[in-house]
Parts: C-alpha cells; structure tokens; sequence
C-alpha cells in the first residue's frame, strides 16, 4: 500500500448511501474529488476563491477498487497523491481509510490532465506544480 502524506476527513453522510445501507459506489468519484481538491488547496495550487476555470486540470480517466462496504457515520479519510509526472499529465493515487482502525476501504488511480479552459488545450505542468510536488511527495525526477 502507498505511503499517504495528505489525507483529507470525510463525513459519511446519510444520503449518500445506497439502499443496502453502505456508502454508494458513485460517491466514492465524489469523495475522492472532494480530497483532490483539498490536495490541491493544501499545495497552494488552487485557492477557495478562484474559479474553477482557473483549476487548470481535467480528469482523463479514473480506476476505483472497493474493497470493504462503508457505512452511515463510519469515520473516514481520504489520501491523495501525486505518484507520477508525465509532461501534461499526472497519475495521482487515492485511497480511503477507516481513520479510526486504519483499515483500506477504497484505493484508486486517477490520471489528471493540465488543461487551460479558456483556449480549449491540454498544457505542459507548470513547473511551480512539479517543484511543489517533488518537494511535499518526495518524487524523484
């Protein structure tokens, strides 16, 4: 299992189940957003007040693994990181925890694309990102 130097807390909530009475299989996507963009304030790369126009990435693909059902009230977190850095995108990995056995419930990979919204057009990672990411993750370039 990776090593997770971020996670974000998330609050099962009651409509977000399904009516087995876990967590639905679609809110995963959603909870893992949600820690993505935590991620992302964390690194000073996205700020409360920007638009999302200014986010600079888009989703390319994404692989979820559910490996243990979640429930109403079950504490949880969320890690993030950044694994690998191509030259327009990014594989980052995903995981969600029981935070109170540490138990894996949940583990992803999403490739994220840096985008720029207004010209319509996949662009190289900006260097500060990669710099920030190599510094907080560890990578080695």
């Amino acid at each position: 299992m990776a090593h997770f130097r971020f996670y974000h807390p998330m609050e099962v909530r009651y409509g977000d189940l399904d009516p087995q009475g876990h967590l639905n299989n679609s809110r995963h996507l959603t909870y893992f957003e949600q820690a993505r963009v935590a991620y992302m304030i964390e690194l000073g790369l996205f700020t409360k007040d920007q638009s999302f126009m200014e986010l600079g990435v888009i989703v390319a693909d994404v692989h979820i693994t559910y490996l243990e059902p979640v429930y109403f009230g079950q504490n949880i977190k969320i890690g993030v990181q950044a694994a690998k850095l191509g030259t327009k995108s990014m594989m980052w990995e995903q995981n969600m925890v029981d935070a109170d056995t540490g138990q894996q419930l949940a583990k992803g990979e999403v490739v994220i694309v840096t985008y720029d919204y207004r010209e319509g057009k996949t662009i190289s990672i900006p260097q500060s990102w990669r710099e920030k990411f190599i510094e907080f993750e560890g990578l080695r370039v």
